[in-house]
């Protein structure tokens, strides 16, 4: 069992008074200093399966702003693991933040084309071929397997008090997954979905809860805040997470929690969400990657 103690830190607005909802941040951003957020519960068991069949090196894949092979990267380094990050799309002249993070860490990092990318098949191929002789511990883009589910599901028992609505931020749908599971009957999980793809986390969530033989439907997807797609941002986005920032002290990350963030606000302005509910966003961490004026 993963066990934490972060805050949990109500959002005080007046806006947030008048429509009678009780928003709190969850700050999973500050569970360590780099393997923050969801990650740390992604790849909890994948790391005890990778010790146990005695690998050594970890090789996942992801964008270049990807958050978790920056996470990735750093748990390698503080357990004792090689780690090699494939890297969706060319290589630019300069790294990212990200990607820099990542290599100081002792990731290798290795590029392949989009077309590659995208065929599972193929690119499986092409890794097994290219590292058959290293003793190699695979976890898919996002920690998106059985073990990042199970991690995920931790999630919750890890908060304090009971709530009503609880809300993350998709590139996957991993984690989204691992909190329905552990949802109670009267609970309530939204994802926002921070890439453009019609029902593409809806359809992954649905995959994992068959896997755990669940029916539940006390979830849903709010696909409306993506901004343009993975990693694409708007002026009114950036506007939003500096006044957020000013208003809370809380910082927000342009890829997912910026856009979670967004989409609540928009959500209670609309009415959407149930006056007198308690709701809770979970801040995913991925701070290493904004830049130097947010």
């Amino acid at each position: 069992m993963i066990s934490i103690s972060v805050p949990l830190q109500k959002i005080e607005a007046d806006f947030l008074r008048s429509n009678d909802v009780h928003l709190f941040v969850y700050r999973l951003d500050q569970t360590h200093p780099n393997i923050s957020g969801n990650k740390l519960f992604k790849l909890h068991y994948n790391l005890l399966k990778a010790k146990e069949q005695q690998k050594s090196t970890i090789l996942t894949f992801g964008g270049a702003f990807s958050n978790h092979i920056a996470a990735t990267a750093a748990a390698g380094k503080e357990q004792q693991f090689n780690t090699i990050g494939i890297i969706r799309g060319e290589k630019y002249p300069e790294l990212n933040q990200t990607l820099v993070f990542a290599q100081s860490c002792g990731m290798e990092l290795h590029y392949v084309t989009r077309e590659l990318y995208k065929d599972k098949e193929r690119l499986d191929e092409f890794v097994k071929n290219k590292f058959a002789e290293r003793n190699i511990y695979m976890i898919p883009e996002g920690g998106a397997n059985d073990l990042g589910v199970k991690g995920c599901k931790e999630i919750t028992a890890n908060i304090p008090g009971d709530f009503d609505i609880i809300c993350c931020p998709c590139g996957t749908g991993t984690t989204l997954a691992g909190i329905i599971l552990s949802l109670k009957k009267h609970q309530h999980a939204i994802g926002f979905q921070v890439l453009k793809a019609d029902n593409y986390i809806y359809n992954e969530v649905q995959h994992w809860l068959k896997e755990n033989k669940s029916d539940q439907t006390n979830w849903s997807i709010n696909e409306q805040n993506h901004f343009g797609g993975y990693a694409k941002v708007k002026a009114e986005l950036m506007e939003f997470m500096k006044q957020f920032k000013n208003d809370t002290g809380i910082p927000l990350d342009q890829i997912y929690t910026g856009k979670m963030m967004f989409g609540i606000y928009d959500m209670i302005r609309k009415g959407e969400l149930k006056k007198g509910s308690k709701v809770i966003a979970l801040h995913t961490g991925g701070l290493q990657g904004n830049p130097a004026n947010l």
